[in-house]
C-alpha cells in the first residue's frame, strides 16, 4: 500500500513570486484525500511536483508505491498548446496511445517499441526490420504485455461500450472529453500503481459518470489524492480535505489538512478563520496596552527615577512582544463579481424545427424564449456539444433541419475545452485590453473584479483551467452578448467562482442554454431538454440524470 508525503515544500513562479513556502501534508495508506482551493492557488502545481512533472525548489517529496496519474488534460483535448503540457498526446493520437500513456513503464516502453518496429517494417519490408519486428513482439510478451491488452478489453468496454480490437486504432479526437477521461480511469484503478493522483477527474463526465467515478474511489484499495471542485464528488468519495489557501500580498499559498469530510469541512473553516481573527485581535489589544505602559512609565520615570526600572523592563517587554511578530494572516478569500449584463430580444430567442445532428439524435422542435433557462442534459457523446457549436455558428456540424435565432439574439460561446489557439502567447491584460478598446485602468478594474489582476502579465497558455474559464467569461461580458451557449462552464471553476457565475447568471438580462452535469448547478435552470440514450431529445421540467450511452452503431 503506498502513501504521499510532502515535507516543507518551497516553489516559486518564473516571474519570482512565492508559489508555496512551507507546504507539508501526508496522504496515509489506503485513503482517499481531495485537494480543494481557489483556481490557481497552487493545486495542479503541486500534483505536478509529486508527479515528478515539476522540480520543487526546496523540500522534499517522498511516494511509496507505484504512481499513477491523471493530469488536468488528457489526451489531445482542453489546449492547443499540446506540446507544453505534461502528458499530452499528438493531435492523431488513438485510443491505444492513450491507453500506453497511462501504462506502467515496462507496458509503455514494449509498445512503443512494438510500434516503432512496425512503421520500420512497413518503410522497408526486409530480413533486418523483420528480425526487428519479431523481437519487439517477444519483448512485448516478456512484459506480459498481451495480458495488458486483456485489461484494456474490460477498460475499453466500460468506456465506449466496444472491445480492444476494435477501439484501439480509433482517434481520440472521434471521443468526446468525458469519453476519454473514463477510458484513462478505467486504466489507472485497474493497474498496479498504489497510487494515484487524479487531476480534475470528473471533468466531462456526466452523471452516471460520476456517480460511478464516486464508487470507484470508495472501493478501491489503493491511496487516491485528487483536485475536485464537485460538491456531490467531494462529500461522497473524500476522507479528508486539504485546502491550498492563497495569502496575502506577495505571500506564497498555505496548506491546511481537515481530517474529516467535506460535510464538516466549510464549518471546520469559518472557525478557523474566527481564530485567526481572534488571535489578531487579542495580539492588537495586549500590543496597545504594552505601548501604553510604555508611555505611561516613562512619563512617571521623568519625574522618578525610582520608576526608571520598571520603565525599562517595560521596554524590553515590549520590544519581545514585537519581535515575536503578530499571529499569522488568515488566508485571503476570493471575492469575484461576474456583471453578465445581456439585453432586450425578441421573444422567441430561439426556434428549432425538425433539426438532426448528423449521426446523432434524431429530429426535434424546440422554442426557447427571451429571459429563460434552460440545462442541456445527457450523456458523454450524445450531441451536446455539437448542439452549441451549431448555434453559435460553426458550419461544419452535419445536421438537417432548421434552427432560427430571434432578434437581436447575439450568442456568446463557452466551449467545453478553452481550445483558443488565437490567444496563445498573449498576456492576460493585452487580450482584454486589445480586443474590447479598454484602457489600462478599465482593464485593470475588469480583470480584478474576475482575481485575475495577478495574472495580468501571464500568458493565456500558462493559467490554469479555472483561470481560463474565468477569462472566458469576462470576455462574454465585455462583448455584449444577449445570449449565453455555456457547455460546462463550472468545470474548471473553483466553488467561490461557480457561485459567482450563478449569480451572474440570475443578473443576466438574456436567455441560457447550458450543457451542464453539475447536480448542483442544474438547480437554477428553468426547464431541461435532455439527449436520451434512445436518440430522442425531449424537454423535461426537472433534471434527469440517468440517460444512459446513446444506442448507437460504434
Amino acid at each position: 500500500m503506498g502513501h504521499v508525503e510532502i515535507s516543507h515544500l518551497e516553489y516559486y513562479l518564473p516571474d519570482g513570486r512565492v508559489l508555496f513556502d512551507d507546504a507539508s501534508f501526508r496522504v496515509g495508506e489506503g485513503s482517499a484525500v481531495a485537494l480543494v482551493g481557489a483556481n490557481g492557488a497552487g493545486k495542479t502545481t503541486l500534483l505536478r511536483m509529486i508527479a515528478g512533472d515539476t522540480q520543487p525548489h526546496g523540500g522534499s517529496v517522498t511516494v511509496s508505491g507505484g504512481l499513477g496519474v491523471m493530469r488536468q488534460f488528457v489526451g489531445t483535448t482542453g489546449r492547443e498548446d499540446q506540446r507544453e503540457t505534461p502528458g499530452a498526446l499528438a493531435a492523431d493520437a488513438s485510443v491505444r496511445d492513450l491507453l500506453v500513456s497511462v501504462a506502467p513503464p515496462r507496458i509503455a516502453v514494449a509498445a512503443k517499441a512494438v510500434d516503432a518496429a512496425e512503421l520500420a517494417m512497413m518503410a522497408q519490408d526486409d530480413e533486418k526490420s523483420q528480425m526487428a519486428y519479431a523481437q519487439a513482439l517477444s519483448d512485448w510478451a516478456d512484459a506480459d504485455g498481451y495480458d495488458y491488452e486483456t485489461v484494456w478489453d474490460v477498460c475499453t468496454t466500460a468506456a465506449l461500450g466496444m472491445p480492444f480490437d476494435r477501439a484501439q486504432f480509433r482517434g481520440l479526437n472521434t471521443l468526446s472529453g468525458g469519453e476519454q477521461k473514463r477510458l484513462v480511469l478505467e486504466a489507472l484503478l485497474r493497474g498496479p500503481e498504489e497510487v494515484l493522483l487524479l487531476d480534475e477527474p470528473d471533468n466531462y463526465l456526466d452523471v452516471p459518470g460520476k456517480r460511478w467515478l464516486e464508487e470507484a474511489i470508495r472501493a478501491t484499495p489503493k491511496t487516491v489524492l485528487f483536485i475536485s471542485h464537485d460538491r456531490e464528488l467531494l462529500s461522497r468519495a473524500a476522507d479528508k480535505i486539504i485546502s491550498v489557501e492563497t495569502g496575502f500580498g506577495g505571500g506564497g499559498s498555505s496548506v491546511w489538512v481537515h481530517g474529516g469530510g467535506f460535510e464538516s469541512f466549510h464549518d471546520a473553516r469559518k472557525e478557523r478563520f474566527e481564530r485567526f481573527e481572534e488571535l489578531g485581535r487579542r495580539w492588537d489589544e495586549e500590543h496597545a496596552k504594552l505601548k501604553k505602559l510604555v508611555v505611561n512609565l516613562r512619563q512617571a520615570a521623568s519625574i522618578s527615577h525610582a520608576l526608571a526600572t520598571r520603565y525599562a523592563a517595560a521596554q524590553t517587554r515590549l520590544k519581545k512582544f514585537e519581535e515575536a511578530g503578530r499571529p499569522e494572516e488568515p488566508p485571503r478569500e476570493q471575492n469575484i463579481t461576474m456583471r453578465l449584463k445581456g439585453g432586450r430580444t425578441g421573444v422567441r430567442a430561439l426556434t428549432i424545427e425538425q433539426l438532426e445532428l448528423t449521426g446523432l439524435m434524431k429530429p426535434f422542435d424546440l422554442e426557447v424564449f427571451y429571459g429563460e433557462r434552460v440545462g442541456v442534459l445527457g450523456s458523454n457523446g450524445s450531441g451536446k456539444s455539437h448542439f452549441l457549436r451549431l448555434l453559435a455558428g460553426d458550419d461544419s456540424v452535419n445536421h438537417s433541419g432548421s434552427f432560427r435565432l430571434g432578434a437581436r439574439v447575439v450568442p456568446g460561446h463557452f466551449r467545453q475545452t478553452h481550445a483558443h489557439p488565437e490567444l496563445l502567447g498573449r498576456t492576460v491584460r493585452s487580450i482584454v485590453e486589445e480586443e474590447h478598446a479598454l484602457s489600462r485602468g478599465a482593464a485593470m478594474g475588469a480583470l480584478r473584479r474576475y482575481e485575475l489582476d495577478r495574472q495580468e502579465e501571464q500568458k493565456f497558455e500558462s493559467l490554469s483551467g479555472g483561470q481560463q474559464a474565468r477569462l472566458m467569461i469576462l470576455k462574454l461580458e465585455l462583448t455584449g452578448v444577449t445570449a449565453l451557449l455555456l457547455d460546462e462552464p463550472t468545470d474548471n471553476l473553483d466553488l467561490e467562482s461557480a457561485e459567482a457565475l450563478q449569480q451572474g447568471l440570475e443578473a443576466f438580462d438574456g436567455t441560457v442554454l447550458c450543457v451542464t452535469h453539475d447536480r448542483w448547478f442544474a438547480k437554477t435552470f428553468d426547464r431541461f431538454l435532455v439527449f436520451g440514450a434512445d436518440g430522442r431529445v425531449y424537454e423535461s421540467l426537472e433534471p434527469v440524470w440517468d440517460e444512459t450511452r446513446v444506442q448507437r452503431d460504434r
